[in-house]
């Protein structure tokens, strides 16, 4: 992304609120991405299946209401969404820090906490990528989604690490109030944008069921968009598997302190932010379509790195892992974040997004209650190699299909 893009983005009132708006909710949800299985492991003792269920929680209402949620963004103005959505989190995780002070925190109130916060997330995700091509022009949506990208990387790096020294200084619960905190950020933000978003749907309002059917026959019949579907649901297994066992991984095996732990998080997650530097350069030298192609087969095979970590200088595995395939798998999404948003009817957007994320998503509850299994009975570092080839796999999909031989996605 050139300087002249990046300075007419930011120049833009709308974007720039949005992108402030989102990237302090990003940095929220980040915060307590650490927190919420800091206090099941540290304040309420939980089990390592207890912690992997917790983080496959907030992911399951993707699987049970992505599909109605996409087909409600498309004949709904998107901005009143995300805003109710804003309010719903805020509600929902306020209140673990309350019981948390009264003594009356549980397990059960941890898991509807992370599922209703996730209900939210549903409608908010999706009218989220549906919305943004209506502040931005079609060129500028590849720099539009880098900087979002780079955003949530930036998140990434900073959130665990705020997390750790909050549950050092002031307790675990406390990172969830911050993150309650941020939504109020976001919904302020969104307030003051000058457009609501558009009913992206045409013609008379059929069935919710036949305008569901329209966005699965759209993906599922695209030779595109089912390869990259089928690929990202088999690699959300590995990598919701790593991430529901990376905190008890680093604390109960490795034995580093909370605190370190999530600077540890922190320092890998730099790949994230790196992608959005240089994903538009490599997209423009090597092609869309190989460069995301590249990103992923040359990541793969380095999350095997996080079975080799132990504490003290041997930390530099775990942050080189998380590195190699943060990198890879955010350049891989701005790509096809962008190449969907260009490529879809701007009318099925909403439902091809929510799709898409349907089939993706809907695998992370099953990775981490996959891995929280299996780290209970085989044990965790053991698990992260069997993720780690998961992820090979996942790569192959990509390598045995039409994707493999172009040079960048195709267009409309």
């Amino acid at each position: 992304m050139t300087t002249t893009r990046v300075a007419g983005l930011l120049a833009g009132r709308d974007f720039r609120r949005l992108w402030i708006g989102e990237t302090t909710s990003l940095l929220g949800s980040s915060v307590a991405s650490v927190a919420l299985p800091l206090v099941a492991v540290v304040t309420l003792q939980a089990s390592t299946f207890t912690v992997a269920v917790l983080t496959a929680t907030a992911w399951l209402p993707w699987l049970l209401l992505g599909l109605p949620a996409g087909a409600w963004v498309d004949r709904l103005p998107q901005r009143p969404v995300m805003l109710v959505a804003d309010a719903a989190s805020f509600t929902v995780f306020v209140s673990v820090p309350i019981t948390a002070w009264f003594g009356v925190l549980t397990v059960a109130q941890l898991l509807a906490a992370a599922f209703l916060g996730g209900c939210a997330k549903v409608f908010f995700g999706t009218a989220y990528r549906s919305y943004l091509p209506s502040l931005v022009d079609s060129e500028q949506l590849p720099g539009a989604n880098a900087w979002l990208q780079g955003s949530e990387s930036t998140a990434d790096v900073v959130g665990p690490g705020i997390a750790g020294l909050i549950a050092q200084a002031f307790g675990a619960v406390s990172g969830v109030l911050a993150d309650a905190l941020s939504f109020v950020v976001s919904a302020l933000c969104l307030r003051s944008l000058s457009t609501s978003g558009a009913r992206r749907g045409v013609g008379p309002r059929r069935r919710l069921r036949s305008e569901m059917a329209d966005g699965l026959r759209f993906v599922f019949g695209d030779p595109y968009l089912r390869v990259l579907a089928c690929f990202s649901a088999t690699s959300n297994i590995a990598l919701a598997g790593l991430s529901a066992i990376a905190v008890v991984f680093l604390v109960r095996d490795v034995g580093v302190s909370p605190g370190a732990a999530g600077i540890t998080l922190a320092l890998g997650q730099i790949g994230g932010v790196a992608a959005a530097m240089v994903s538009g350069r490599l997209a423009r030298r090597f092609g869309t379509a190989r460069t995301m192609v590249l990103s992923e087969v040359l990541a793969a095979p380095l999350l095997g790195l996080l079975g080799l970590t132990r504490s003290g200088a041997g930390l530099v595995f775990f942050v080189a892992g998380i590195f190699a395939i943060g990198l890879g798998v955010c350049t891989s999404n701005i790509l096809t974040t962008t190449f969907r948003q260009q490529y879809c009817p701007p009318e099925l957007l909403g439902r091809v997004t929510s799709c898409t994320a349907v089939v993706n998503y809907s695998m992370i509850p099953l990775g981490g209650v996959l891995a929280g299994a299996l780290g209970s009975v085989l044990g965790v570092r053991e698990t992260i190699w069997i993720m780690a080839g998961v992820q090979v796999l996942a790569v192959c999909i990509l390598l045995a299909s039409r994707l493999r031989p172009l040079r960048d996605f195709p267009s409309r």
